[in-house]
């Protein structure tokens, strides 16, 4: 896992040897056991190392054997090893062990077709030097990030917006259309980021850019396809079986690796997997929280103690999120609504204290296997509404969201009203969340909304998508936007690498997501069974209290940290009413009243908590990158 940076010049301007120098070392933190630049007449790219696999003869830019193509890459090919095969079969020869020679090899044999044959998580540039053409790719599922901007002079990409910036060319003006799709979506749509002419290469897609201009292509996107006809023991074995080739991939590495450990279904079976494909004592990492409602760390003994791993947790706090926060925004580069990704931040600092640079997530398993809320929701909405009279079927609406203290204490009534959604069909599953989302613009100014645009960009779906059932819909809507624009961003990516940790996710293996596609709804979702062929493919792996337990998604405690044990410093200048009128985002007194809802003890509810990470996070992010 690295950081990545390029600078391509027009016929009239040379790359500058020293921004390239400024935008890698803006990235130090991704890669930093070394760094290097490969520099020609028309392009530098430079590459900053965390060296996983082949650490004597893997550096990069690495380049072909008669220097004409040149690639710098971030991430890993997990089945290079049989590619490689592959490909000496065709009569190649390679210098070095590496995964990054055998993307070269496959690109000079396949073009960019080559991608479809790779199984992992990149983002990478080839220059070839012979046509003078950029080719950029992005994984299938957007593990790592790329962006890239265009200059009069000149195209920038990089793996974070940071060492864009580095370019004294490059403006830092937040997106306010960004800023409407965060507050309503909690995710900007790709190509959008939260700067103004900054982009983000979307999952699934390739780049080309040439003399005449740029082109993207998608080459993957979930398909989900007529469902499969099989018996769940059947379907359970195959599961397992793909889970187990995707995790035994995912512990090559000639460093050692660990595995996350929640005490959730997900990372349970996966640590056991990978302890079992490894034949040795993992090492594990769990957090925990001295808050009651947030804390799993009963599950996470449970667990350890099982699968008799060497343990690592870490307990926190509301002062530590509350300090760390501002660390946390320079890492996102965007605003959120949530503070969860801090305690992530810790996690891997855990990590890397401990020497090692990978572990093993859980991550994708709820999103391609049904395991959110939000489906059963769906469900129990779609239920309730093929007899919208009925007085029992509203009653289902308690068994969801237990967790969730302030939803069950509603009365019946407002619990009828806040999920009674018809509307349309396309977005019936998640419109209730962005409507909540969307009233936490009632803290723009007056003046963001003037600049706003009439109508909010809607969310894309492929044309397939009013044919799928109700459970791909929303399922669709969770893997290609909150998952690579949150999960494995804001609480993946930026901040295992912040800590030089590299993430590997083996239920985002492009076979299994290919298979759980394929599944019909009563496999993801029995009744209001979460999970449940994947809790069928794990039994006698994991602990049975583990296996059967109901899903209760990761969180943290949330805005009252900036005020609890006492008010962070940060805010008296980032939140006073001088520097809301400067930014001019927000409107003064809606947040004055915020702030004193918080100080009161009085402030409730998910609305409230949201807008004021996002107020305070898009504040930071002003201050950081746009006003320094």
């Amino acid at each position: 896992m690295c950081g990545i940076a390029g600078q391509i010049s027009n016929l009239a301007e040379r790359p500058e040897p020293e921004i390239v120098a400024r935008m890698i070392a803006a990235l130090h933190h991704r890669g930093p056991d070394s760094t290097a630049i490969y520099r020609h007449e028309r392009a530098a790219l430079a590459h900053a190392r965390l060296s996983i696999i082949d650490l004597e003869s893997g550096g990069q830019p690495m380049s072909n054997e008669d220097g004409t193509l040149w690639i710098t890459f971030n991430g890993e090919i997990f089945n290079y090893i049989e590619l490689r095969a592959l490909l000496e079969g065709r009569g190649h020869r390679f210098a070095t062990r590496s995964d990054t020679e055998v993307i070269l090899h496959l690109f000079e044999d396949e073009g960019e077709a080559c991608v479809d044959r790779l199984n992992g998580q990149w983002a990478f540039a080839i220059w070839n030097q012979r046509s003078e053409h950029l080719f950029l790719s992005r994984d299938r599922l957007g593990v790592r990030p790329l962006f890239y901007t265009t200059l009069p002079d000149s195209f920038l990409f990089a793996s974070e917006i940071k060492a864009l910036f580095a370019h004294p060319g490059v403006a830092r003006t937040l997106d306010i259309q960004a800023l409407d799709e965060i507050f309503t979506y909690w995710v900007t749509i790709p190509p959008r980021t939260a700067f103004e002419k900054i982009h983000e290469l979307p999952p699934g897609h390739s780049l080309w850019w040439t003399n005449e201009g740029i082109e993207i292509r998608q080459f993957w996107q979930i398909d989900y396809r007529p469902q499969r006809a099989a018996c769940v023991e059947a379907s359970a074995e195959e599961l397992l079986e793909l889970l187990t080739s995707a995790t035994r991939l995912r512990l090559r590495a000639d460093v050692p690796y660990g595995s996350y450990l929640s005490g959730g279904l997900d990372s349970t079976l996966i640590t056991a997997l990978a302890q079992r494909e490894s034949g040795k004592r993992l090492k594990t990492f769990s957090i925990g929280f001295d808050d009651a409602e947030f804390d799993e760390s009963s599950f996470q003994v449970q667990a350890q103690k099982y699968l008799d791993t060497d343990h690592h947790a870490i307990c926190c706090t509301p002062g530590d999120i509350q300090k760390i926060f501002p660390d946390v925004i320079r890492h996102t580069e965007k605003p959120i609504l949530r503070t969860a990704p801090t305690p992530m931040y810790m996690l891997a600092k855990l990590v890397h204290q401990a020497g090692l640079k990978v572990v093993l997530t859980g991550e994708g398993a709820d999103e391609m296997f049904g395991g959110y809320d939000i489906f059963k929701e769906t469900k129990v909405r779609r239920f309730w509404a093929r007899q919208p009279g009925s007085a029992m079927r509203p009653l289902l609406l308690r068994k969801l969201y237990p967790y969730l203290g302030n939803i069950q204490a509603q009365p019946d009534p407002y619990l009828r009203a806040f999920f009674h959604f018809q509307g349309d069909p396309v977005f019936f599953s998640h419109q209730p969340r962005w409507d909540l989302t969307s009233k936490l613009k009632l803290f723009f100014s007056e003046g963001t909304r003037e600049r706003l645009a009439p109508a909010r960009r809607e969310v894309p779906v492929p044309s397939a998508y009013r044919d799928w059932n109700w459970l791909n819909r929303a399922q669709y809507l969770e893997a290609a936007y909150l998952l690579p624009g949150y999960i494995l961003s804001s609480q993946g990516d930026r901040m295992a690498m912040a800590h030089a940790v590299e993430g590997r996710f083996p239920f985002l293996d492009d076979r299994v997501v290919d298979f759980a596609s394929r599944l019909p709804p009563e496999m993801k979702i029995k009744v209001l069974n979460e999970k449940f062929l994947l809790k069928q493919a794990a039994r006698g792996l994991i602990p049975e209290s583990i296996r059967k337990r109901s899903k209760q998604p990761y969180r943290a405690p949330e805005a009252d940290c900036f005020f609890r044990p006492k008010r962070a410093e940060y805010l008296d200048e980032l939140l006073s009413q001088r520097k809301i009128e400067q930014q001019g985002l927000f409107h003064p007194g809606a947040v004055a009243r915020l702030i004193e809802k918080f100080e009161a003890g009085t402030a409730i509810g998910i609305k409230d908590n949201m807008a004021m990470v996002g107020i305070v996070s898009t504040s930071l992010l002003l201050e950081e990158f746009c006003n320094s």
